[in-house]
């Protein structure tokens, strides 16, 4: 998801230290789900802007995963090929209970296509652009899963509908195989299915890699109205994926928080939706909740965690706005982030890191700057309290 904000803001520049990492090497599958009460925030690092890396600009961080085993993290950016072709990037990150001691960049690789090219930007080729969002990392086959939200313009004489996509990868950037996406999700130039850039943003692997969960960051049409500054009943959808066959096998509605401020001016652009999730066991993920409005330059991030164990799978119900006999995911509010009293920018994207030395498990969050000077790109690091 990009969002577009016309206010100012200053950055300060940030070095990243070279300083080596020593992260927990256990892999661990099928770790025994704890009971999260809280999170304490811990630290930031800012990556600085246009910073460049291997002749490629890091910018637009829309995800992030750890891997236990090698101690590698992977970003995942939402440059369309734009700047320079669609990328994910690896890091090593060090860190203690006093906050982030460095964050060095070690590799950046291509997605590539089924016949082994980089992938063309919107003037080369608008049926083929990508629109990376997030991607996880499988030690199970040491491969990677991502998502794009593919793209829907709807005009006269110049109509480009492409169809969202979740792919698998090798951790050298080339293309294995795709997921197939229930019908509910194909691109269409009528107001049916998926809203233009509110697709595929969000992506966890759950029950020992053999589940992965998606969602869409909007409702879909027919499910109802986008999120507003009141309670409107808008439910996103979340999708269960088999990973061996790599087909959907279930759908779960997810009611959305309403707009945390009115736009200035009201007719403003505004949103709120579901950047990223991340399983925490037992059918229960932790959920991301993006509010911005126009006006107003911080974004208001939420997290909740959200139960589907009682959900009702809504697969067979197109319409969710004229069903009444469903239940959603239930959901608890784990975290608002206003209230850490830090500038907080687009947050896009979360995982679980190594553990601390007192046995608390960490979870950094990264944000999307969009490539703009005025958006930051925020490392933030929290402890998870049991």
């Amino acid at each position: 998801m990009h969002l577009y904000k016309f206010n100012t803001l200053l950055l300060a520049g940030v070095s990243l230290f070279l300083v080596c990492c020593d992260p927990s090497k256990k892999a661990i599958l099928n770790p025994k789900p704890e009971p999260i009460t809280s999170l304490h925030f811990l630290g930031e690092q800012d990556i600085p802007y246009n910073f460049l890396y291997n002749n490629t600009t890091v910018g637009g961080l829309s995800g992030i995963d750890y891997d236990a085993v090698h101690g590698t993290y992977y970003f995942i950016s939402d440059d369309r090929s734009a700047v320079n072709p669609a990328r994910f990037y690896t890091a090593n990150i060090s860190f203690t209970q006093k906050g982030i001691d460095s964050f060095y960049f070690t590799g950046v690789q291509n997605m590539l296509q089924p016949n082994g090219l980089v992938y063309p930007d919107s003037k080369q080729d608008p049926y083929h652009t990508p629109d990376p969002e997030a991607m996880r990392y499988n030690p199970v086959s040491n491969q990677l899963v991502w998502s794009s939200e593919g793209e829907r313009i709807v005009k006269d004489k110049d109509t480009v509908l492409e169809n969202a996509s979740i792919i698998r990868i090798a951790t050298d950037g080339k293309y294995i195989d795709s997921f197939t996406l229930p019908s509910n999700l194909i691109m269409r130039s009528t107001e049916n299915g998926p809203r233009q850039n509110g697709v595929l943003e969000g992506l966890t692997f759950a029950d020992n890699f053999n589940t992965l969960f998606v969602n869409v960051e909007e409702p879909l049409y027919e499910d109802g109205p986008r999120a507003d500054i009141t309670d409107n009943s808008a439910y996103i959808r979340i999708f269960k994926f088999n990973v061996a066959t790599k087909t959907n096998t279930a759908q779960y509605a997810y009611k959305l928080e309403p707009i945390a401020y009115p736009a200035d001016p009201a007719s403003g652009f505004k949103i709120n939706g579901v950047p990223d999730i991340l399983s925490i066991g037992n059918n229960k993920l932790l959920v991301i909740e993006r509010s911005f409005s126009t006006g107003r330059l911080p974004c208001t991030i939420k997290v909740f965690i959200a139960d589907v164990n009682n959900a009702t799978d809504v697969t067979s119900m197109p319409l969710l706005n004229t069903v009444s006999q469903f239940a959603p995911a239930v959901k608890k509010l784990l975290l608002n982030m206003d209230n850490l009293g830090i500038y907080i920018d687009n947050i896009e994207g979360v995982t679980f890191g190594p553990t601390l030395p007192n046995g608390h498990k960490t979870l950094l969050f990264i944000s999307d700057n969009n490539f703009t000077q005025i958006e930051k790109t925020q490392l933030l690091l929290f402890e998870v309290i049991e």
